[in-house]
Formats: structure tokens, C-alpha cells, sequence
């Protein structure tokens, strides 16, 4: 992940996922995130890379 720092709607892009999804996955602690100001939800860039590479299939 070229990026630290992913807007939601980039990280469900990525994931091929709902923003509803990745909201949860940050809640559920599979994804970590930062607030950004009050509103503001950012998806850490590593823990995308890790939550692919810990759920392929193909290794």
C-alpha cells in the first residue's frame, strides 16, 4: 500500500467491501484506524496489506 493513511471509502475499494464493512472491521479491531478531528475515520495502510495477505487463499 503505497498510501499511510486511506479515506474509508478508498480502504473498501481495496477490500471490495461496503464503507458499513469497514467501519465494523475498524470497530471489530481487524482493520486499525484514526480519527481524523471529530468525524473523520482513516484506515491504517498496513493493517489493509495485513488483513489481505492474513485471509488469501492462494498460498
Amino acid at each position: 500500500m503505497n498510501k499511510s493513511l486511506l479515506r474509508v471509502n478508498e480502504a473498501a475499494a481495496v477490500l471490495n467491501v461496503s464503507r458499513w464493512t469497514v467501519y465494523r472491521w475498524v470497530e471489530e479491531g481487524k482493520l486499525n484506524g484514526t480519527k481524523i478531528g471529530k468525524q473523520s475515520l482513516r484506515v491504517i495502510g498496513n493493517s489493509v496489506d495485513k488483513l489481505i495477505s492474513e485471509n488469501r487463499t492462494d498460498h
